[in-house]
């Protein structure tokens, strides 16, 4: 594996441990208004890259078959979906265990399954870029190192509210800051996993590149619809978080043609 691979990779976990660094700086949890701004930012950001990252060089490595070059797509889009349900079965939502959590155990509750969900999203977003870099190293996926590049700065700007939506809660409930930076440490690790992993599966199956792009599309998209926008959406003001939606896209957009 290349340094500019190697860095590519962790650049996302990297973008997740600088926000749980957070919890050095800031004594309460992050403001609703600033909450809401950054979760539209990371659903602009990540459905400009599920559409010009994955979907687009899903489509064009699938040339070959002509007109039914959306096949390995589409087959691929939904999988990504179903795969994520299917998490969504094992893992409920935050927002409905939250909602059900009452009495003692409520705080607990609520801090667990604020990491299974920031983990939960993680999952997706590791694969996307170990299959883009497997899409770079095959070199007939249509994909440049810069736009593989962008893409890992894309999810790692994403990433960073994630971090400190982990560590901050921690904080308020007790824990020591050096723990609570430890645990919005750890629900990124399976990014830079997720993605070696991928690259050495992808490595082997070159002709399934197509699938595995759009899957890891339909996955980051099914993340942004059920978990984000709903999150940016709540409350008053809630054309804020669509603003930011819209700079998360366009920024995401500018990125992957400019450095792709």
């Amino acid at each position: 594996m290349d340094m500019n691979m190697f860095y590519g990779i962790l650049i996302p976990f990297v973008g997740t441990s600088a926000g749980a660094a957070c919890v050095f700086f800031m004594k309460k949890d992050l403001n609703q208004w600033v909450q809401r701004c950054l979760t539209g930012f990371a659903a602009g950001v990540m459905v400009a890259a599920s559409v010009w990252s994955l979907l687009i060089p899903a489509i064009e490595q699938a040339g070959g078959m002509g007109k039914l070059s959306f096949i390995p797509a589409a087959a691929g889009f939904w999988a990504g979906v179903l795969f994520l349900l299917l998490l969504d079965h094992i893992i409920p939502h935050l927002h409905q265990q939250t909602d059900k959590a009452e009495g003692p155990k409520s705080n607990l509750q609520r801090t667990t399954m604020l990491v299974l969900a920031v983990t939960l999203h993680n999952i997706p977003e590791g694969m996307a870029v170990g299959v883009v870099y497997a899409g770079y190293l095959t070199g007939n996926a249509h994909i440049t190192l810069m736009g593989a590049l962008a893409l890992s700065l894309g999810i790692a700007i994403q990433n960073f509210p994630e971090g400190a939506i982990i560590s901050l809660p921690l904080r308020s409930e007790g824990m020591g800051k050096m723990k609570a930076f430890a645990g919005g440490v750890l629900s990124g690790i399976v990014e830079p996993v997720g993605a070696v992993l991928t690259i050495m599966a992808a490595g082997l199956i070159v002709p399934a590149l197509p699938y595995l792009l759009s899957f890891a599309a339909g996955a980051m998209l099914y993340v942004v619809v059920e978990e984000l926008i709903p999150e940016m959406s709540a409350g008053e003001h809630s054309n804020i978080g669509t603003i930011f939606f819209a700079v998360g896209f366009s920024l995401m957009m500018i990125l992957d043609v400019a450095l792709g």
